[in-house]
């Protein structure tokens, strides 16, 4: 019988299997005639030649970690014969690369237009708990307030969390930075903000850090000094929906903020659904939008080349201080920087951490880099943005989002149900995944394999303009809608 495979790289020593083969296979790659040695997975590595211990392992046309046994052609490569070469922080140097020209695009949607000119792609009440204390009554207010502001918004919803009490110094501050900026979100016409009373998360304080042309659509209630907070806290909504009621008008994709996210990723999600998503980012730049990317520890193996496009000096160091920043991190709790992918990546063939970030920057298509923000900032530059913070799936989309997506494209070849303030549009890197996970997954990029990159980039921005405009994702209908926010310090 005859396998299945790609060469992403000519300078590749693997290739990646699209079909499940079995060892006496054949394999024709490249003009190479190779028999599969093991029974090997799809999505999983194969040897085109041999491979000898401690030579570098290619793929994506970089290294991906050593060899830890010899390997023969066609043999099976993963966890038993390949390990990370990662190891503490690195110094770094700038070697500009040329910036790529980037295609414009006419695409537009429907969207909600701002005092500020910036575009939603919701029109939504939001409530955000200052204190987990509050969150199951935050809850309670979202859905007494749901039917008497049907037709005036899109929707309540109550953002919960654990935390705003007994957090100190940065922990804290990073909880009151997530909450500021999502209540700062263009997807909110307005804010219900409503606190408990003692806690250290005080709504004064978190108030002081939304910029005062925003507070007109945010209300606050204390709920240690009112009567009914549920009564007094549905009222408050319905005001807030009274005065957000507005319809949607055209805009361009130059009003678009793109947040690019990949979990449960596998084999093929650095062939199909990453390098896909990384075109409709270059579309977003190109025509003058912002698009945002993060998960920072999914970046290592793969940084430099990353930095290599950061528009500047100055931006190249920016770069530089977030990496090495989360490395020691990492390494000031006694964990190695390579402490990934994760056993359902490896189970989808990705074997190092150089490989799941080699594969994941794809996400970032081909721009340079215009600005580098911190956890809980806000995006502030047209372009491609990288933003500090974890590779948690439900951290980073919520990080994301409070940065100011307006919508998040999250690729899996795992699959997941979450969703997360925004539109999150999960594009399965696989089609088997599509079709079994119809309720979870709203593009297949697994058809990427059939018809190429350019039809599913068509298809995929259409179905993005499509949400952009109002059309529900599979999330949304799910009523999965969440944050999560990243714990960094003591608990008191």
């Amino acid at each position: 019988m005859t396998a299945s495979a790609i060469r992403i790289d000519s300078r590749d020593t693997v290739a990646t299997l699209l079909s499940e083969g079995h060892a006496g296979d054949a394999l024709q790659i490249d003009g190479m005639a190779i028999t599969l040695a093991d029974d090997i997975a799809r999505g999983h590595k194969v040897a085109l030649g041999r491979i000898e211990p401690g030579e570098d392992v290619i793929k994506y046309g970089h290294s991906i970690g050593r060899a830890t046994a010899p390997i023969a052609a066609g043999g099976h490569v993963h966890s038993e014969n390949l390990a990370t070469a990662l190891n503490g922080t690195d110094d770094y140097s700038y070697d500009r690369a040329d910036h790529a020209q980037l295609a414009a695009s006419d695409a537009t949607f429907m969207g909600y237009r701002r005092a500020d000119g910036r575009v939603g792609t919701r029109n939504e009440i939001w409530i955000l708990p200052t204190v987990g204390c509050v969150a199951r009554t935050a809850e309670r207010i979202a859905a007494g307030a749901a039917a008497a502001v049907a037709g005036q918004v899109d929707g309540v919803h109550a953002f919960t969390h654990p935390f705003g009490c007994s957090q100190l110094g940065q922990d804290l501050d990073g909880t009151r930075a997530i909450l500021a900026s999502l209540a700062c979100h263009p997807n909110a016409g307005g804010v219900l903000i409503v606190g408990l009373g003692c806690e250290n998360n005080q709504i004064a304080t978190l108030l002081e850090t939304i910029p005062e042309a925003r507070r007109p659509a945010v209300r606050t209630l204390a709920t240690q000094r009112a009567g009914d907070e549920i009564e007094e806290g549905v009222a408050l909504v319905e005001e807030l929906a009274a005065a957000a009621a507005c319809d949607r008008t055209p805009a361009p994709l130059a009003d678009l903020v793109l947040g690019v996210k990949c979990g449960g990723s596998d084999g093929l999600s650095g062939l199909t659904a990453n390098p896909l998503v990384g075109r409709i980012s270059d579309r977003v730049a190109g025509s003058g939008g912002r698009t945002v990317f993060t998960e920072i520890p999914e970046l290592f193996g793969a940084e430099q080349m990353l930095m290599n496009r950061a528009e500047d000096a100055l931006i190249f160091g920016k770069f530089v201080d977030v990496v090495n920043g989360f490395k020691n991190y990492f390494l000031a709790h006694g964990e190695p920087v390579s402490e990934n992918p994760s056993p359902g990546n490896i189970a989808g063939g990705i074997t190092t951490l150089e490989e799941k970030s080699l594969g994941a920057a794809q996400k970032a298509g081909r721009a340079p880099v215009a600005d580098v923000i911190h956890y809980g900032e806000r995006v502030a530059t047209d372009g491609l943005t990288l933003l500090e913070a974890p590779g948690n799936d439900a951290v980073s989309s919520t990080a994301l989002a409070a940065a100011g997506a307006t919508a998040i494209l999250f690729t899996t070849g795992r699959g997941t149900p979450l969703g997360f303030p925004v539109p999150t549009i999960k594009i399965a890197s696989n089609s088997d995944l599509a079709a079994r996970k119809p309720g979870w997954i709203d593009f297949d990029a697994g058809s990427v394999l059939d018809t190429g990159f350019a039809v599913a980039e068509s298809l995929l921005l259409d179905r993005v303009m499509a949400i952009a405009s109002g059309e529900t994702t599979a999330a949304e209908r799910n009523g999965e809608r969440e944050i999560a926010i990243w714990k960094r310090g003591v608990t008191l």
